[in-house]
C-alpha cells in the first residue's frame, strides 16, 4: 500500500512518552500513518485547523488536562463528521468509556493492548465504523450459548432494551434496578442473558452491541 492510501491516524494523550511511543509502534502497521499528534483536545482542535488532509480516526486519551477525552470527542463529532473516533483508557471504566460512545465514539481501546490487536481492532475500525474487544475475549460456554440461541432466534424482550437504554446512562445497577421498581437480582439476571445474547462480557460491550444491533439509540 503507497503512502498516499495509507489509513491515516491522530493520536492525542497528555503523556508524551506514551504519545511517541503509540506514534511509532502504529507507524509500523503496514496500512497506517499517524499524520497528527496532540497533547491534549484544544492543541487538537488546533492542528486539525491547520492539515490539508484530516486523518480517518483518531485515538482519544479519556483523562486529559485542558480539554477531556469527552469533551474533545464531543467537539471533533459535531466538526468534523468524517472522523472516526477512538477512545483509549488505562483502565477499563465502564461509566467512563459509555460516556465517551455517547459523545460520539465508536470503540475503546485500552493501554495496554496487544500491538497484533491494535492493527485489527484499527482495520475493523477503518472497515466497518466500530470495535468490540468483548468478540476477541469472550469464554466458550458464552460462544456455545449463543450459537444456540442464534438457531432459535435472537430475542431481545421489551424490558431487557429499558434496561439497556438505562446502561447507557451513569447509573449504577443498583439505581437501574430502583428506576425499574425490580431487584437487584432480577437486573442481574438481565445482564447475565444480554451478555450471552449480545455474545459480550462487558457493559461497555454491552452498550456497543446493543447501539450496533439498534436494539437502543444514544
Amino acid at each position: 500500500m503507497s503512502i498516499d492510501m495509507k489509513i491515516k491516524i491522530g493520536i492525542t494523550d497528555d503523556q508524551q512518552l506514551f504519545l511517541k511511543s503509540l506514534t511509532a509502534l502504529v507507524n509500523t502497521f503496514t496500512s497506517f500513518e499517524v499524520i497528527v499528534d496532540a497533547l491534549n483536545g484544544e492543541d487538537l482542535i488546533e492542528k486539525l485547523g491547520t492539515l490539508d488532509e484530516l486523518p480517518d480516526i483518531i485515538l482519544v486519551d479519556v483523562n486529559m488536562p485542558v480539554m477531556d477525552g469527552a469533551e474533545t470527542v464531543r467537539y471533533v463529532s459535531a466538526n468534523y463528521p468524517l472522523i472516526k473516533l477512538v477512545a483509549l483508557s488505562v483502565k477499563d471504566d465502564d461509566l467512563t468509556i459509555i460516556n465517551m460512545i455517547k459523545a460520539g465514539g465508536c470503540a475503546y481501546l485500552l493501554k495496554d493492548i496487544h500491538p497484533n490487536e491494535l492493527e485489527r481492532a484499527l482495520l475493523e475500525i477503518q472497515e466497518k465504523g466500530i470495535y468490540n474487544g468483548d468478540a476477541f475475549n469472550i469464554n466458550y460456554r458464552r460462544i456455545l450459548i449463543a450459537q444456540q440461541q442464534m438457531k432459535d432466534g435472537l430475542r431481545v424482550t421489551d424490558k431487557e432494551k429499558d434496561f439497556l437504554q438505562l446502561a447507557c446512562s451513569d447509573l449504577t445497577y443498583k439505581q437501574i434496578a430502583a428506576k425499574m421498581k425490580l431487584s437487584e437480582r432480577t437486573i442481574d439476571g438481565y445482564r447475565e442473558s444480554l451478555f450471552m445474547k449480545l455474545n459480550v462480557q462487558s457493559r461497555v460491550g454491552m452498550v456497543m452491541e446493543a447501539i450496533r444491533k439498534n436494539y437502543i439509540a444514544i
